[in-house]
């Protein structure tokens, strides 16, 4: 159960870290939409594994495979199914793991819930999972693109290096311009040594990601249970390892007074808009026309490559030290998976809106 994303555009995910592969059905997507395959297949190449000397040393092509609902380059308004074939599995890397419980994993929950778990990689609870994100998160952001609506995530913080500026001083369009997926240069270079630090240690660290979102019309989400907010929210924290979500100045905004936080309205050219954004481009969960921006919290990776101690499956004191192939930081390799629930989030509640007016 539960693994269906949405409510008019529907993502439903299947597969394994070391199964056959990882796949996806894409359900209620418009029809006629022009479909990029090379921009589809560069957004997976932004997360997939080995792409650089701070990520995982695993190498997959995580090239995808349409099987229905695109004919000559465009959505038919079919379901939108796709696979991406797992090439570079070592499932005896996990050998040690089938009887322990690892710390911080889901080794124990999914255990006792289901009375039975896939211990190579995680099975279904592996980052692994998220490539069917990416993918209909591309499909999503092409539909996007045809209604002026852009989305750029990056990297604010790794551990204690942290952006001091909010995202209009930074230039997003340099965000691809490092390994560390940071719009500031300087900062990235100190992020990197970090991460590369942390993994020749045999440790992990974590960080945040910051996501902004621009040219989202007016009225977006639901005044009660359907807040635009929530909704990101819950798409934010459906990925693994994130741990906290705020939007607009969140908690910051805590430190100031209601006449210092508010957003007054004035008439821009006959156009209403505020001359702050404090809210984050949402008031009454509703998008207000505004940047919509939020940042998400992402705990160490907990794969540590060093001895730890833990119980195995009958609560025998033991100590494991894992093996394999594991990201010292997910960061980097998170920014797409970000942008991607946003994407998916925001073109399903412009669907929404859409069937609520005449």
């Amino acid at each position: 159960m539960f693994n269906t994303f949405g409510n008019i555009v529907r993502l439903t995910s299947f597969g394994e870290s070391h199964g056959k592969g990882i796949g996806g059905v894409v359900d209620g997507f418009p029809a006629g939409i022009k479909i990029d395959m090379n921009f589809i297949q560069a957004e997976l190449d932004r997360r997939k594994p080995g792409q650089s000397h701070i990520t995982t040393d695993r190498k997959e092509g995580d090239k995808v495979e349409f099987l229905s609902g695109i004919f000559e380059g465009k959505s038919t308004g079919c379901p939108i199914a796709f696979i991406v074939w797992n090439e570079n599995q070592h499932s005896s890397d996990y050998d040690n793991l089938r009887e322990v419980y690892r710390p911080s994993h889901a080794d124990f929950t999914y255990l006792t819930k289901y009375g039975i778990r896939d211990h190579r990689g995680g099975g279904r609870s592996s980052a692994r999972e998220t490539i069917s994100r990416v993918v209909a998160g591309a499909l999503a952001k092409l539909a996007l693109r045809q209604l002026g609506i852009r989305i750029t995530a990056y990297t604010s913080q790794v551990g204690p290096i942290r952006l001091e500026e909010d995202y209009s001083k930074y230039d997003l369009d340099q965000v691809e311009s490092n390994i560390v997926r940071c719009p500031d240069s300087e900062k990235a270079k100190e992020m990197e040594k970090l991460i590369a630090e942390v993994k020749a240690e045999g440790d992990t660290i974590g960080g945040v990601i910051t996501c902004v979102i621009k040219g989202c019309p007016i009225g977006l989400g639901e005044p009660v249970f359907g807040k635009l907010h929530a909704a990101l929210g819950n798409a934010m924290l459906s990925i693994n390892a994130a741990k906290a979500f705020e939007y607009g100045d969140g908690f910051k905004g805590l430190k100031q007074k209601g006449s210092e936080q508010n957003d007054v309205f004035y008439n821009n050219h006959g156009h209403i808009e505020t001359r702050t954004n404090h809210s984050g481009g949402i008031q009454g969960g509703i998008s207000n026309g505004q940047d919509i921006y939020f940042r998400v919290a992402f705990k160490p990776v907990a794969t540590l490559l060093m001895e730890q101690h833990t119980v195995n499956i009958d609560g025998v004191d033991t100590t494991l030290k894992a093996r394999g192939r594991h990201d010292p930081c997910v960061l980097p390799r998170a920014v797409p998976i970000v942008e991607a629930m946003a994407a998916l989030t925001i073109l399903d509640y412009y669907l929404i809106d859409r069937t609520t007016q005449l």
